[in-house]
């Protein structure tokens, strides 16, 4: 496997400098995409302006164009955009092994944070660590908030894309959870073939890129011409079976032994496989498997939850938290149940990614294609919707005093614009000193 060439710029009395070559090593991935995990902060939608300004401005990996490309792909695919983003950039630098260390590099930190978090919430047993919980299970009510609305002013910008969001939100919440998630993401691409209008074809380096505060607002396409797919037909074709064996093996052994390391690993590689949006929009599907279930208490998911708006990377690694917070039987440390959960909900976004690359730039052309992703990205919006009703708003808030917090919280975070780590820090503290204003 071959990495991707890029396509030279036009050059200009001030053009920038030359591309460099394509056929870097591992280590400078990894170097790159380590520094990147434990500064990106913000969600996958400022990861995307991060990996822009590092690997088309400062080192100049790729151009515009191809950048967009790969950022068009993986906004189409199932699971962690920003993750599968930047297994594209390794792919495209140094090949398989550029790949695993862009992974590896970005998605560390992170885990190991959520980890952290996991054994403190299991030995937080106090009347001020449970205050503290309490307010991260605020917090997340505001941060989800902020989802829904971002998302539905992207995904939902007239009225047929509204109306299928609120299908979905009542199909969600009057139907079991894992018949509404599924049938709502169904209902989107129904909808989407049959009855939404065909958007215009994307061209090379079109999408719009979000970027953040230190990098242009909008990408500047370069012409060029799509560029070979740096993974063979062959190969894609056996990451699309690999992927559906799993999916059918997982779902055998979930329910065929009703273990419940074979149902977690089940219930990550599912949500992974089924959503799309990333970040946020996997909650409902983790909380069904999780809490529902009875594994564990919507307190221990909703603090965690929490907890990883304060962490950099891929808010994926709460699959980590869950991993070690889960009592498994015939897993002996949590540190090995945070690594299978953690394999476990990211192997769906690295197979997709392999199976679409050697395809997408004809499939991205089709207009049903499009219109299929048009609705499912709607139905999305009324999945998570959904989630900030339940269990969301109504595990966290039990008081008019919670509601306050959480309407203060969506202030700070929306309109004020503070860090997520700010607020993790303050509505913690919130949660305790109300604690302690109570027991005295």
């Amino acid at each position: 496997m071959q990495p991707l060439p890029p396509s030279a710029p036009t050059p200009t009395s001030t053009s920038p400098a030359p591309l460099q070559s394509p056929a870097g090593h591992w280590a400078e991935v990894l170097k790159a995409f380590l520094l990147l995990g434990l500064t990106s902060f913000g969600g996958p939608v400022a990861h995307l302006g991060y990996f822009r300004a590092a690997f088309v401005e400062r080192r100049r990996w790729l151009t515009e164009a191809d950048y967009a490309d790969l950022v068009a792909l993986c906004q189409c695919l199932p699971g962690p955009t920003s993750s599968q983003v930047g297994i594209g950039l390794g792919l495209h630098r140094a090949g398989s092994a550029g790949a695993l260390a862009a992974w590896v590099g970005f998605t560390a930190p992170s885990a190991v944070l959520m980890m952290l978090v996991a054994l403190g919430v299991q030995h937080g047993t106090s009347p001020l660590a449970a205050g503290a919980l309490h307010g991260l299970k605020v917090l997340a009510v505001a941060v989800v908030a902020q989802a829904v609305w971002a998302m539905a002013r992207s995904l939902c910008p007239d009225w047929p894309r509204a109306l299928l969001a609120v299908m979905a939100a009542v199909l969600v919440l009057t139907l079991p959870p894992a018949v509404g998630q599924v049938g709502a993401l169904a209902l989107g691409a129904v909808v989407g073939l049959g009855w939404l209008m065909s958007a215009p074809a994307p061209t090379t380096g079109s999408p719009v890129v979000p970027s953040d505060p230190k990098a242009p607002s909008r990408l500047d396409p370069q012409t060029s011409r799509p560029s070979a797919s740096p993974v063979s037909r062959r190969m894609g074709l056996m990451a699309l079976l690999l992927f559906l064996a799993l999916m059918g093996a997982l779902f055998l052994a979930a329910h065929g032994t009703g273990s419940r390391l074979w149902g977690a690993l089940w219930v990550c590689y599912r949500a992974s496989s089924l959503v799309f949006g990333g970040g946020h929009v996997v909650l409902p599907m983790l909380e069904a498997g999780m809490v529902q279930t009875g594994w564990m208490s919507a307190e221990q998911f909703l603090a965690g939850y929490g907890a990883a708006q304060a962490v950099p990377g891929p808010l994926f690694t709460f699959a980590a938290y869950l991993g070690a917070t889960l009592s498994m039987p015939g897993v002996a440390s949590p540190w090995l149940g945070a690594l299978l959960l953690l394999t476990a909900i990211f192997a769906p976004a690295w197979l997709t990614l392999f199976a679409a690359l050697p395809y997408w730039h004809g499939l991205r052309q089709q207009p049903r294609v499009r219109n299929a992703l048009a609705g499912i990205n709607a139905a999305v919006v009324g999945v998570l919707a959904a989630a900030l009703i339940t269990p969301v708003g109504s595990s966290a808030i039990q008081h008019p005093l919670d509601g306050a917090m959480a309407v203060a919280a969506m202030v700070l975070l929306m309109r004020l614009r503070w860090s997520p780590v700010i607020l993790v820090l303050l509505m913690s503290a919130a949660g305790a000193g109300l604690v302690a204003l109570g027991a005295a």
